[in-house]
């Protein structure tokens, strides 16, 4: 293949060669070459409508691209660090198979408005994958939900046991960070479907292209408004790695608690050995390997959203050099998200759920207290009052190693006769979920009924 630069003619000295490889970006952007074959047998079918290629120019192209897709399909392309990027390699390699042909395809267009397309294109495809991931892994939080819609668990706030909730409504409030997440990449796709395509290198160009046609050919909703800012813009992928940073953030969160609730200190699950690891040293140990690397690769996403804001903060008009380091954090942000997910839709499956732990637990720490004071409020006290009186009979309960219902009646008449023998009712853990028995709420079939509302929600693959 010719190693030939596209733009030597202007060059008397050839390129340095440590120049060459620091600056040569194939061996990341071969990554592109699907969409950046799509988007080169777009335009020059475009250019064919508008008469700047001939019909038999234009399939001598489309045939020689297509033939190429398959050479790199099966591992026989050879890239060339010479010719730069994906771009050039492929161009390269078509006149090497079509002739000067070949050298037309490039007609009307830049670089800088191909790898924004090629971009685009990777990326649109790329939430589809995220958000279809996002629907599995949604799929297997319902099923353990709706299997745990009844299993009383511990509600905490600072850690500390709050009051009683189920087991399944805990896992609902994943679902619904993960509905967020899928929002999030929705809205972002928008504006990454527009087509920079006809830009040229930032001031357009004076062939009559069609850029209307391009675009459907592409299936994007709209070409660019303006040229300078659609070569030189990476909104759309900054914008991509902040949403995959905040599902990060939330995959690590579940991650933390799935990490705690596995210790022996909470004992309310028990992951699957498939998804667990050993020690070198210590015959007893399995390690949740899976959430811990999770947790911690939300730092790498994390970096990469800094990295690309810092990446354009001071370029100006239009396309610089600097947005070549674009891709390897758009790149491997979209690999981290991907297989974070997958990992976690499968390891959340086969997640053994030990509700006697859970009950345990969610009788601890005085839990049904906030019901004991909603129940006095219910018999006219104030609730500042109720609040003071519940924390008097907590303090007795704490003196005297009791749980709240094991106090007496006529304790509990010293701190205020408007409690009666019907009181015991809310301070059982049933007790307390069945008071909350309404829309959003803890409740058995409150939960079961959210969880059939959620599975109509979890979002479809995009066409």
């Amino acid at each position: 293949m010719a190693k030939e630069k596209p733009w030597s003619g202007r060059f008397t000295e050839p390129t340095d060669a440590a120049v060459e490889a620091f600056t040569a970006s194939v061996h990341f952007d071969r990554r592109l070459y699907v969409y950046d074959i799509m988007g080169s047998i777009a335009h020059a079918q475009m250019l064919a409508k508008v008469r700047v290629l001939t019909k038999k120019e234009c399939d001598a192209i489309v045939k020689g691209l297509k033939e190429i897709e398959v050479e790199i399909d099966a591992g026989k392309f050879d890239w060339s660090v010479a010719l730069e990027d994906v771009h050039m390699n492929i161009e390269a390699r078509l006149i090497q198979r079509i002739g000067e042909t070949g050298k037309k395809l490039h007609t009307g267009r830049s670089r800088n408005d191909q790898v924004a397309t090629d971009l685009r294109l990777y990326l649109r495809d790329g939430i589809d994958v995220v958000a279809h991931a996002i629907g599995q892994l949604q799929q297997a939080i319902l099923d353990i939900a709706e299997r745990e819609a009844a299993t009383p668990a511990p509600g905490f706030t600072h850690l500390q046991v709050a009051q009683p909730i189920t087991f399944g409504h805990h896992l609902l409030a994943w679902f619904e960070m993960l509905a967020r997440d899928t929002q999030r990449l929705q809205d972002c796709r928008k504006r990454v479907n527009i087509m920079p395509l006809g830009s040229a290198a930032l001031a357009g160009t004076s062939f009559p292209i069609d850029r209307a046609y391009t675009a459907k050919l592409l299936g994007f909703d709209a070409a660019s408004e303006n040229s300078l800012d659609a070569v030189s813009d990476r909104d759309f992928a900054i914008e991509f790695v902040a949403a995959a940073a905040l599902l990060m953030t939330h995959l690590s969160r579940m991650s933390e608690e799935l990490v705690l609730w596995s210790s022996s200190q909470f004992g309310f699950i028990e992951l699957s050995d498939a998804y667990c690891t050993g020690s070198s040293i210590m015959p007893q140990k399995k390690n949740p390997d899976v959430p811990e690397l999770v947790r911690g690769k939300t730092g790498r996403v994390n970096g990469h959203l800094v990295a690309l804001l810092t990446l354009m903060k001071a370029q100006p008009l239009a396309y610089n050099k600097d947005n070549q380091e674009d891709k390897e954090p758009v790149f491997d942000t979209f690999d981290t998200v991907l297989g974070s997910l997958r990992v976690f839709a499968g390891m959340i499956p086969s997640m053994k759920v030990r509700r006697d732990h859970l009950l345990r637990a969610a009788i601890m720490g005085h839990a049904t207290a906030t019901d004991l004071a909603d129940y006095l409020v219910r018999q006219g006290v104030a609730f500042r009052d109720a609040h003071e009186i519940v924390g008097k009979a907590v303090r007795l309960a704490i003196d005297t190693d009791r749980d709240l219902s094991q106090i007496d009646l006529d304790e509990y008449k010293k701190f205020s006769p408007a409690i009666g023998k019907d009181v015991y009712g809310v301070l059982t853990v049933e007790g307390s979920l069945k008071a909350r028995d309404h829309l959003g709420g803890t409740a058995p079939a409150q939960v079961k009924a959210a969880v059939k509302r959620a599975r109509k929600r979890i979002s479809r693959p995009s066409k």
